[in-house]
């Protein structure tokens, strides 16, 4: 058991962010079999040959914090994540590479040496696999924090944890993670950063590992719909809407952008905006800004007359 004390600073920061190195690694370790979403798995038939770094990631127990550093916020970059990567100071990638529980006696012995190497392997995986998807994977994302926001403003934090992840609770003023660990640590000013990930299920996990901020990995919501396709719309339901306003009220069983929606459905983007906006002009939608991003969403209204039950 993990358990992270809520100080009196650290409980007024607890925030989300996204990590997209994060997705690297789940990536690389759901091929290795460390991680067994079944629903990624025709996806990633084209992850590049990247022995080193795969066998960091084939430990069972721990892998670095150093290949996935905290983000600052839902818009952390790649960019912004693999230099950070790459400015670690070598004392540290010695530590964490010591920790790793894997044969990695093909990586250099110097660390500056074995950073820089693995930084350029997480870069190709990146370039290769995870950007071209990223909008995709990037919506979900942002989808499951304004989900969690919502929690948290409706339920405060014992509600949203809740229902985070059934091995993470709050108990008191401390956050409780039921994982192979044992360890207790004080939440520092920087406060707990909850990162939501595509390719942690069914695990949640926990970076501790000094001078890096304390955060929580859980799963995201939506995953399993994540590579097919939408259903297709009741068709009394586009008789009385259109067949394209259906189509994207059917879609929105999870919160999405109109540049999302433009491509999964190949539309042109002002073509979704001046749908979304009737939809949501008739009550069906609702429309949440984060970031330089809107989300639209289902209403209830918009429920109701998905499921005939107006």
């Amino acid at each position: 058991m993990i358990e992270l004390v809520l100080t009196a600073a650290g409980a007024q920061r607890v925030r989300f962010a996204i990590s997209p190195l994060e997705e690297v690694l789940g990536a690389i370790q759901t091929l290795l079999g460390v991680r067994a979403h079944p629903t990624h798995l025709p996806w990633l038939s084209g992850v590049p040959d990247v022995p080193e770094l795969a066998a960091v990631l084939s430990a069972r127990h721990y892998i670095t914090e150093f290949l996935s550093p905290p983000p600052d916020g839902p818009e952390t970059t790649a960019e912004a994540q693999l230099e950070v990567v790459r400015a670690t100071p070598p004392a540290q990638v010695a530590l964490e590479l010591g920790m790793v529980d894997a044969d990695l006696s093909h990586l250099p012995a110097d660390p500056a040496a074995a950073r820089d190497l693995l930084a350029g392997q997480l870069e190709t995986v990146w370039n290769a696999l995870l950007a071209p998807e990223w909008p995709r994977l990037r919506e979900l994302l942002a989808a499951d924090i304004a989900f969690r926001t919502r929690q948290l403003g409706s339920g405060g934090l014992a509600g949203m944890l809740a229902e985070l992840h059934p091995r993470v609770r709050l108990s008191g003023t401390s956050v409780l993670v039921d994982v192979r660990a044992r360890e207790r640590l004080s939440i520092d000013s920087r406060g707990l950063l909850l990162i939501p990930a595509v390719f942690a299920w069914p695990n949640v996990g926990v970076v501790t590992v000094p001078p890096w901020q304390v955060s929580l990995l859980y799963p995201a919501r939506g995953v399993a719909a994540l590579w097919t396709s939408s259903a297709a719309p009741p068709e009394p339901l586009a008789e009385i809407l259109g067949r394209t306003r259906a189509l994207l009220l059917t879609t929105l069983d999870r919160p999405a952008a109109t540049t999302e929606l433009a491509r999964r459905h190949d539309l042109a983007p002002a073509t979704v905006s001046a749908h979304l906006t009737a939809l949501r002009g008739a009550g069906l939608l609702a429309s949440e800004r984060r970031g330089h991003r809107v989300l639209y969403r289902r209403t209830e209204l918009g429920d109701a007359l998905l499921t005939g039950k107006l």
